[in-house]
């Protein structure tokens, strides 16, 4: 390029005077307005509008920060700017400075998620693992701190650029927050608003360390592994449910089951019986009544039943709450679906105090260790 040419080129650009941003995109925080050698005239006007700032950098240093509205580049709404260059004889030369525009609007929509599993410690389910994912919005607050920490000199610094960072931080705060909630895990999911509050809590001084304010914070879901969720449904069901009906509900489910299994005739009629017996199982247990006087024979004068035995009934502790009373076959359950350990405190009338389960005689066969020790040699 000639001398000529850099001349009428400097010319040309000493009647631009007006200084401002039009955004036309969705995505940029920051823009730096570009001018010839960053040379701004005495006089200029900067136009700010809704939803931004402009903020002025000279020679690497913060010198003002505009909110909205028209201001006429001088001395007196420059007094930092002025400051730093020394001037002493007006304002009569153009200065050189940097104008960057901030997006101070919401950017909403933002996606974040969980990169790995996260480790929890649940008291009934041992070691488990969860997923989470959801959305956010934040804004720029403090538009000087997020030009110095994060944009440096970026003359087009876009929400992408630094999406990466906050969903990483997002991240690491929401795993220690779940991991000092300690819930049961059936609860995350079922507690996404508390939980998301607490998170943005957490979350808001890390954020604000680097100029941006988290607007919003959503979890949109907390998965888990399918065997678990299965074994969490199932285990809801069982301590819903009287237990004797659904042990004599299942059995008679998997003897149609191997009935039907069988081939030929002789299967067919397995499955026929089998099906009777289900029938019967299943309306005794609807009406249990009838089905006791179905069972019982014909006699030609009424004989009283023997007294029916005593059913020991045993109170049991989770949590530090008691629950119960439940029997001996309920207990067992609940000791198989984890519910309650060898160390589980129980009692039963006659009992002085709650006592651990190991320590009562008739409830060690939870724990096995029945098998007879070996015979005497000859």
């Amino acid at each position: 390029m000639g001398i000529f040419d850099e001349i009428k080129k400097k010319l040309s650009n000493e009647f631009i005077d007006i200084v401002e941003w039009l955004d036309n995109t969705q995505d940029t925080i920051v823009h730096r307005f570009e001018r010839y050698q960053n040379e701004i005239k005495n006089g200029a006007q900067l136009i700010v509008r809704e939803g931004q700032t402009a903020v002025f950098v000279n020679e690497g240093q913060l010198a003002d920060v505009f909110e909205p509205g028209t201001y006429t580049l001088n001395t007196q709404n420059l007094p930092i700017l002025t400051t730093l260059k020394g001037w002493k004889y007006g304002f009569n030369s153009p200065f050189k400075a940097e104008v960057y525009f901030v997006n101070t609007r919401l950017f909403t929509d933002e996606k974040w998620g969980t990169k790995n599993p996260i480790t929890l410690n649940d008291d009934r389910f041992g070691l488990v693992e969860i997923r989470a994912f959801g959305t956010y919005a934040f804004k720029i607050n403090d538009p000087g701190k997020f030009i110095v920490d994060i944009v440096g000199t970026d003359a087009n610094f876009t929400n992408y650029e630094i999406n990466e960072h906050l969903k990483s931080l997002i991240s690491t705060r929401f795993t220690d927050t779940v991991g000092e909630a300690n819930f049961p895990i059936e609860l995350y999911a079922a507690n996404t608003t508390e939980l998301s509050e607490t998170c943005k809590e957490v979350m808001q001084p890390e954020f604000n360390s680097v100029g941006i304010s988290l607007e919003k914070f959503f979890i949109e879901n907390v998965s888990m592994p399918e065997d678990l969720k299965k074994e969490i449904f199932e285990y809801s069901r069982i301590d819903k449910l009287d237990l004797d009906k659904l042990t004599k509900f299942k059995t008679a489910k998997a003897i149609e089951a191997a009935a039907a299994n069988e081939g030929g005739t002789a299967g067919a009629g397995m499955g026929m019986g089998m099906g009777f017996v289900l029938a019967q199982q299943m309306g005794g247990m609807m009406n249990p009544m009838a089905a006791q006087q179905q069972m019982q024979p014909q006699q030609t004068s009424p004989v009283a039943p023997p007294p029916m035995p005593v059913q020991i009934q045993y109170f049991y502790a989770v949590n530090g709450q008691q629950a119960g009373p439940v029997s001996f076959d309920q207990l067992k359950a609940l000791f198989a679906n984890r519910t309650v350990n060898k160390d589980s405190l129980v009692w039963k009338q006659g009992m002085a105090n709650w006592t651990a389960i190991k320590d009562v005689e008739e409830l060690k066969s939870f724990l096995g260790g029945s098998t007879p020790p070996p015979l005497p040699s000859n």
